[in-house]
């Protein structure tokens, strides 16, 4: 086999490949023997079909699948033997076919660019950091309680956090339109659920009073026939229900699996659920915060069949959300895309650098602990790791995250990292950190020492 490498462009790359004829046409023969042995014609017995008869009717066949074959194989031999790394599937394109010459065809691919790592010092990253309080445990069982709230019918008018259900109608310049009309339609007030001014309306009524009033609908209302128009609504309250919260007792306390109802022993087990959440919290927005830092300090040309490859994907995943949530068929342009595409494409080559210079792995006991920390929050833990370590594509996955967060550990021990004093509130909320001097004088920050360990 005789491969020739041409450079088309920085990063696109030209393969010419000749087979030599013989080997070729060895493979086309072998091709038509078994096609012969198991092929049935009208008037031979099976596996006496005559050859030139086989080669008459499937010769071409014969051909093209041969030269799919050839191609694949051949393509992976010469990059193995040029050094080259394709990004992407490659297009092949048949050079020579006829009988009696060497089989000749180009495979015309990208390479994944080079990819110089950054001084990982001169990165700067803020790291959030907080003390769970006293305060933090209340607010948390104040949730606790809401999430087990019952509702007790009231004779009132209607307040904000009240559950109400309502018969209504609409009418739109006078005439109904699709959806227009609702029994029992339950909502709770203040909640967002309904429009504004519906809701407003609401307020104030008993269960039995009929009201009429006109609702404006938002500009970006979801329905484009009722966007930023004025509706005309007859609403007939039907019931009004009040939440009561659960009183924080022995009863209550034991549904969290505190046996003994012990009020201390209740609170250490929240902390404990709080402090897990907020670690997890912290180390995805500072995961966020180095991948961004990453991307932002390398210039790399990307590979544009991988950019492509990204976009389909996350088109994909759009695409999928909206059958599942059955709305009608969208049509996306990739252009809605690329931007995302292009920085996880890069992100990926970059991370991929790292692992590869730092000689990164995903240990088994690191990864035994991301699989318990998933488990945690289930009653049956050893159940679910279990199912973890049964399913590859799940546990793929797991190991995957824990080299990113080595990835993450590598650029720490040697960024300057700022810690940044937040409430528990926020850094769950998710609320971004500021870098600015300015924010970090209000937030208290403190920069680590590069040689410092953080993570």
């Amino acid at each position: 086999m005789q491969v020739s490498v041409e450079k088309t462009s920085d990063l696109e790359r030209r393969l010419t490949i000749v087979v030599p004829s013989e080997q070729f046409e060895n493979r086309v023969s072998s091709w038509l023997n078994e096609t012969r042995s198991r092929v049935r014609l009208p008037g031979f017995r099976p596996g006496k079909v005559p050859m030139k008869e086989v080669r008459r009717r499937f010769g071409a066949a014969a051909r093209e699948e041969t030269a799919s074959d050839v191609m694949r194989a051949s393509f992976m031999e010469a990059v193995q033997r040029e050094a080259l790394s394709p990004a992407g599937s490659p297009v092949l394109q048949v050079v020579k076919l006829d009988s009696g010459v060497d089989f000749e065809f180009t495979a015309t691919f990208e390479v994944f660019p080079p990819v110089e790592l950054a001084d990982f010092s001169s990165l700067e990253v803020a790291r959030p950091t907080c003390e769970i309080t006293a305060g933090d445990i209340d607010d948390m069982v104040q949730r606790l309680r809401e999430q087990r709230r019952e509702w007790e019918e009231v004779e009132r008018g209607a307040e904000e956090g009240d559950l109400v259900t309502v018969d209504f109608e609409g009418l739109l310049d006078g005439e109904p339109f699709e959806g227009n009309k609702g029994q029992d339609a339950v909502f709770e007030v203040g909640s967002g659920r309904m429009i504004e001014d519906f809701d407003q309306a609401i307020r104030g009524m008993a269960a039995g009073d009929t009201r009429e009033f006109p609702a404006d609908f938002p500009d970006d209302y979801h329905n484009d026939e009722l966007a930023g128009k004025t509706v005309d609504f007859t609403a007939t309250l039907n019931t009004v229900k009040e939440p009561r919260l659960p009183e924080v007792d022995d009863e209550f306390i034991r549904a969290f699996g505190v046996e003994d109802g012990d009020m201390e022993a209740f609170r250490e087990e929240v902390a404990g659920n709080m402090r897990r959440e907020l670690d997890g919290a912290i180390r995805a927005q500072v995961k966020s915060r180095v991948m961004d830092q990453l991307v932002d300090s390398h210039d790399i040309q990307l590979p544009q069949a991988l950019v492509h490859q990204e976009i389909h994907a996350l088109k994909d995943r759009m695409l999928q959300r909206v059958r599942e949530a059955d709305l009608k068929s969208v049509s996306l342009p990739d252009e809605l895309f690329r931007e995302r595409a292009e920085r996880q494409v890069a992100l990926g080559l970059i991370t991929r650098e790292v692992i590869r210079e730092h000689e990164l792995t995903a240990k088994p006991e690191k990864i035994r602990e991301r699989v318990e920390e998933l488990a945690e929050p289930y009653a049956d833990k050893d159940q679910v790791i279990a199912w973890y370590y049964q399913n590859e594509e799940q546990l793929a996955g797991v190991e995957m995250a824990v080299l990113e967060d080595s990835v993450v550990e590598t650029v720490l021990a040697a960024a300057q990292v700022c810690l940044q004093e937040r409430s528990y509130a926020d850094i769950i909320a998710g609320k971004m950190l500021e870098d600015s001097e300015a924010d970090e004088e209000d937030a208290g920050a403190t920069e680590l020492p590069s040689d410092e360990p953080a993570g």
